[in-house]
């Protein structure tokens, strides 16, 4: 920080808001320069404050704040503009991310490339129907930075991922290069290299690739983070939205 322990108009994106004593906020946001920071909006939550009306989530911010604490004081915000609340499906995707953020990333670790990251796909998720390979790209660029993640350019040999190899991969290991008949064992996932390109690139060219690269994902984030809320809460209205329709399909 600065020696005045004043940050002007530092871009972010929140993460999480819960309610502060008598009227105020406390806020969890993701910061361009200082990574993770948290803020105490004072008095945000009467009904005059400039600031109850910006403090949004899922969309860029441009916020002010100071205090040499680990709880800095908000003096300012403004909403940047850029795209509409996501919704339905997105909604949940969006709070995925920013859960992810919240349990990987610590306070006041600036990683300039997760902000990156982190625009891109909540402009992805606002804004497309299918957000699905941003998503990955993303899960993989946050573990890749904060340095939790394969290498998926090398495989264990230091030989390059090659698109028509399989590869056997599991967290806190190197990417291992396995046969088309490799008996996968009980835990990590086979996947084909092109699979393993695309997430890097974020652009799948059919629907398979994204589904294997879903199971990629999911081994490595399981590994760190058993109980995800948001998946959770996902795969419980997957399960209602199944009873339903069968309740409901004609006999």
């Amino acid at each position: 920080m600065s020696q005045s322990n004043r940050i002007n108009h530092q871009p972010i994106f929140l993460l999480s808001t819960k309610p502060w004593r008598e009227n105020s906020l406390w806020v969890e946001a993701f910061s361009r320069d200082y990574g993770r920071v948290a803020l105490l909006a004072r008095s945000a939550r009467t009904r005059g404050s400039e600031l109850r009306g910006v403090l949004i989530p899922f969309v860029p911010l441009s916020a002010s704040w100071y205090g040499k604490e680990e709880l800095k004081t908000l003096h300012r915000a403004e909403w940047l503009g850029g795209w509409a609340q996501p919704h339905s499906r997105a909604l949940f995707s969006a709070m995925y991310v920013n859960e992810l953020l919240m349990k990987l990333t610590a306070r006041e670790d600036p990683h300039d490339d997760i902000y990156a990251a982190l625009y891109r796909v909540m402009q992805s998720i606002c804004t497309q129907e299918n957000h699905v390979a941003a998503l990955r790209q993303f899960e993989y660029a946050l573990l890749n930075t904060l340095g939790v993640a394969p290498d998926f350019s090398l495989d264990s040999n230091n030989q390059l991922i090659e698109s028509e190899k399989y590869y056997w991969i599991r967290a806190e290991e190197a990417v291992c290069h396995v046969g088309e008949s490799f008996r996968q064992p009980e835990t990590g996932t086979v996947a084909q290299g092109v699979v393993l390109q695309q997430i890097q690139q974020g652009q799948f060219s059919q629907p398979k690739y994204a589904q294997t690269a879903a199971k990629v994902m999911r081994e490595l984030i399981d590994f760190r983070l058993p109980e995800m809320h948001t998946r959770l809460i996902l795969q419980q209205l997957n399960q209602l939205k199944s009873r339903a329709e069968t309740f409901t399909k004609p006999s």
